[in-house]
This record gives structure tokens, C-alpha cells and sequence, in this order.
């Protein structure tokens, strides 16, 4: 079915996964705060929320069966954006469950969190679907204004307060950057729809137009904040160590991918006409990115700001696939996110199942001797770390999704060797600290004065269980996703294949 967006009951329909996703977590709300708040409550809301995600992925999966497609309008209704939501919902259904164990141990029993993951995540589906910068700035701060309070949601930790403090400001900071960039792109194309902006800086040849450029300056700004790209990262570190663990795993894939989707819609669909203008200043982001987070993160003795770096670096390694700007890349762009969702709910789920009260067993010292009294927890945390290094076999899904980044970059009209080079280099230095606390779990005996684990609840097993099986299979059998995924790779238009490739001056 091909969907007018024109006219206003069709553009509703094109919208109907998302109104629901809102209308379920405005009920959900009025549920959460009409009774008093306990354990027994906020567990029987993240229930209720995780039902309404499964039925969210089966509307999206109607769209799918059905073939749907949109005119060009202002919402698009492609395969990029369906694969992009499932992601968005597989993430939050993960969160949720670690959240109501993690929680329960915390003591923290307001049921509206699990609401306000619903309404985060419902900004991320607006954002996928955006072909629209004010469509894409409305999606930016449904997200945004929900994650900043989930960053502070632990209201007795001092570092909880201090990073939601941060993600607030730095957040409105980038939030300026992309209103100014919007602005100026208006001003230099008179319309602020992404295909319309595509076709006019073709037709009238704005591709030296300054006023354009500027704006495009500005809003690699504000992108390079949401998703953390070096050197606008500093504040990552900080609140992904502040904010409760189940909703760190949430800003390190789930808004970094929104982030992300949003930022490659954006580029390929709008500025594919103007490659040499931004492709030089997008390869040495990526490079920079992709050398500061390994770097850094060598150094971290904290297993969640060590992550945070981390997922830095990986924010690098997603870039290549901006720079590269291919459908092949797009395809690729998108398997990362489910590799990287993966292996960083799993890595962040077993954190969560061995952090004691106040934040404590932390430190990367702490996980010393887990394979002798958590067998399948310290097994669990090795596949993840292997996953996201991208080690063959062991590492799973998680190989592949570095190898098709690689290829597409190597195989793209303009092949895009140094990057490709740079990308395999840094994941060499990532194997320092991720095999390193492979090797702290396996070969260092346990302290005799430390403190027990604590009982993993139910939920968080069933997470980490979850995440490990499926990087494993899929590393085996990967072909479903990779057919699923290629399927979403047409959020390339076809003029951005024949217009003239990168110039040798742009491509550093």
C-alpha cells in the first residue's frame, strides 16, 4: 500500500505505530499515578509496558507484511524506518526488564520510569520516521526531555543528580546547534523537507551556497552531541556512570541509534548533493572518534565508564558508514545496531545483575575470580565483550557487523581504504581493555574479603540469557538478519547514486 501524506487520514495511518505506542503510555500514566507507589506496582507497570512494545512490533510487522511506502511527504514509511523501530522497541522491552529488578534492589518503585521509556521511545520512532528537520527536531525532544529524567531517576545518588544535570544542559547546548543549523538550511532553501532540500541544492547548485554549509556545520554539531562523537563526548562519561545501569544500556544503544537513524536520513536524503562539502569534516570526526574512545577507555578502571568510552569508539565505527554513504553502508549502518543493542544490553544487564546497593562492584577489580562463583554470568559477559570487539565465532553477530562496515567502506565507489584501516586498527586497541575483563573474570582469583553477589532477579536473566544465545546463533546463522537488513537500505534515494562521487580533495 502506497500512502498519500497528503491527505490528513492516510498520514495518520502512516503514524498509527507510534500514536499507539503515545496512547498506550498516556494510559499507562494515568495507571502509574493513580496508585500509591511500591515494588508490587511499578513491577505490574513494566509488565503492562512490555505488552504494549510486543503489540507495537506486531503493528510494525503488519506495515511490514503489507509492503507499505509512502509519497514523499513528511513522515516515511520504509524499511528503514520499521527495522529502525524494532530496534528502538527491542531495546526498551530490555530495559524494562532490567529496570524492574533493578529497581526492586534500589528501592527506587516509581512506576511512571517504565512510562517515561515508553514516551523516550516513542521520540525515537518519530525520529526514524522523520523527513522533516522540524519532524526530526520534534522527535529530539520527545526523547530527550524524558531521558534527561530517567538520568536522574536514582534521586539519593549525588552522581545520578550531578550526570542528569549535565545531559540537561549539554543537551539544550546541542539542542541550539541543530535549531540554528535548521534555520539556515531554511534560510538557504526556502523549505525544511528533506527530499526538497535534495532536490534544490541539485537544481539550483547550492553546493558552495555558505549559508548552507554553515547550517550543515551546525547541525553535524548537534548530531556529534546526541551521539556523543569526540570531541563533543566529555558529558558521556559522566552521566552513563551517574544514571541507573538499565537505563546507561538505554542511552548507550537505543539513543545513540535514534540519534544515528536520524543523522543518516538526514545526510543521504538531503545533502547527498553535497557530498564534498561535509565529507571531509564527517572522515575526521569518525577518525578521531573511533581513536579517543579506544584510547580513553584503555585507561578507565570503571566497568560503566569504561563502557562509556566504549561506546564512543563505536559511535566512530557507525560514522564510517555516514562517510561512506552507500545503500550497502545504510544496510550495514543498520546491522551494527542490532549487533551493538545486543551485546551492550547483555554487557550492561550483567553489570546490573552484580551491582550491589549504592553502586558499589563497579570496578572492572571487582568481577575478579566470576568464573568461579558465577560461572554463567562471567561466560555471559565474555560473549558480550567479545561481541562488541568483533572477534570471530566467539564474538558472534558481533564480527559481522565490523567485517560489513569494513566491506562496504572498501567496496564503495570511492573506496574508503584509510578509514577502513583506521576502523581495524582501533578495534585492535579496544582488545585491552575488553579482553581485559575477560582475562580479570578467568584468570584472577577472587579476593577472599569480597563482598557476595547478590541474587540476579528473574528479569535480568532472562536479558542477559536472551542477548547471549542470540549474538551467539546469530554469528552462526546470520543471513535472516542480514536479508532483514538489506531491506532497509533504501533509505538511499536513487539520485544520490548517480550524482558525481566524492572528489579525491574530499576524501582524506
Amino acid at each position: 500500500m502506497i500512502y498519500d501524506l497528503s491527505v490528513p487520514g492516510q498520514l495518520m495511518g502512516a503514524f498509527a505505530p507510534d500514536m499507539l505506542l503515545m496512547a498506550g503510555a498516556m494510559a499507562l500514566l494515568l495507571w502509574a499515578a493513580w496508585r500509591p507507589e511500591s515494588e508490587a506496582h511499578q513491577r505490574s507497570v513494566g509488565v503492562a509496558s512490555i505488552i504494549l512494545c510486543v503489540t507495537v512490533i506486531i503493528a510494525i510487522a503488519f506495515y511490514i507484511a503489507r509492503g507499505a511506502s509512502s509519497l514523499p511527504g513528511i513522515i516515511a514509511v520504509d524499511n528503514f524506518r520499521w527495522t529502525a523501530d524494532i530496534v528502538f522497541l527491542v531495546a526498551t522491552i530490555g530495559t524494562i526488564a532490567l529496570s524492574m529488578d533493578y529497581n526492586a534492589k534500589e528501592g527506587i518503585t516509581a512506576a511512571e520510569s517504565h512510562v517515561l521509556l515508553l514516551l523516550a521511545t516513542s521520540g525515537m520512532m518519530t525520529l526514524a520516521a522523520a523527513r522533516d528537520l522540524m519532524i526530526v527536531f520534534l522527535g529530539v525532544e520527545i526523547m530527550s526531555v524524558a531521558v534527561y529524567v530517567l538520568a536522574g531517576l536514582n534521586r539519593r545518588s549525588e552522581k545520578s543528580a550531578e550526570g542528569a544535570l549535565k545531559y540537561f544542559l549539554l543537551g539544550a547546548f546541542s539542542t541550539a546547534f541543530l535549531l540554528y543549523g535548521i534555520a539556515l538550511i531554511y534560510g538557504a532553501t526556502g523549505t525544511t523537507n528533506l527530499t526538497l532540500i535534495g532536490e534544490r541544492v541539485a537544481q539550483v547548485g547550492l553546493s558552495s551556497n555558505s549559508m548552507l554549509v554553515v547550517g550543515i556545520a551546525l547541525l553535524t554539531i548537534g548530531f556529534g552531541f546526541k551521539v556523543a562523537l569526540a570531541p563533543f563526548h566529555m558529558w558521556a562519561p559522566d552521566v552513563y556512570e551517574g544514571a541507573p545501569t538499565p537505563i546507561t544500556a538505554y542511552m548507550a544503544a537505543a539513543v545513540k541509534a535514534a540519534a544515528f537513524a536520524a543523522f543518516l536520513r538526514v545526510w543521504l536524503e538531503a545533502f547527498s548533493g553535497v557530498t564534498s562539502s561535509w565529507h571531509g569534516p564527517i572522515w575526521w570526526l569518525a577518525v578521531v572518534t573511533m581513536i579517543a574512545g579506544n584510547l580513553v577507555a584503555l585507561t578507565q578502571k570503571n566497568i560503566k565508564r569504561m563502557l562509556a568510552y566504549s561506546s564512543i569508539a563505536h559511535a566512530g565505527y557507525i560514522l564510517v558508514t555516514i562517510a561512506t554513504s552507500t545503500q550497502a553502508s545504510t544496510a550495514a549502518f543498520m546491522f551494527y545496531l542490532v549487533a551493538y543493542t545486543l551485546a551492550t544490553f547483555g554487557a550492561f544487564g550483567v553489570i546490573a545483575a552484580l551491582e550491589r546497593d549504592g553502586a558499589s562492584q563497579l570496578n572492572i577489580e571487582d568481577y575478579a575470580g566470576l568464573w568461579t562463583v558465577r560461572p554463567w554470568l562471567a561466560s555471559a559477559m565474555a560473549v558480550f565483550m567479545l561481541a562488541l570487539l568483533g572477534f570471530p565465532i566467539f564474538g558472534g553477530i558481533g564480527f559481522f557487523a565490523k567485517y560489513w562496515i569494513i566491506q562496504s567502506a572498501l567496496q564503495a565507489p570511492v573506496p574508503q581504504t584509510k578509514l577502513a584501516i583506521i576502523l581495524v586498527l582501533t578495534s585492535l586497541v579496544s582488545a585491552g581493555y575488553y579482553m581485559y575483563v575477560v582475562m580479570v573474570m578467568f584468570m584472577r582469583p577472587r579476593n577472599e574479603n569480597a563482598l557476595p553477589f547478590q541474587r540476579t532477579g528473574g528479569w535480568t536473566r532472562f536479558v542477559i540469557a536472551a542477548a547471549a544465545i542470540l549474538i551467539l546463533i546469530l554469528g552462526v546463522l546470520p543471513n535472516p538478519v542480514v536479508r532483514w537488513t538489506q531491506r532497509s537500505g533504501n533509505v538511499v534515494p536513487v539520485a544520490a547514486h548517480n550524482a558525481p562521487p566524492v572528489t579525491a580533495a574530499s576524501n582524506p
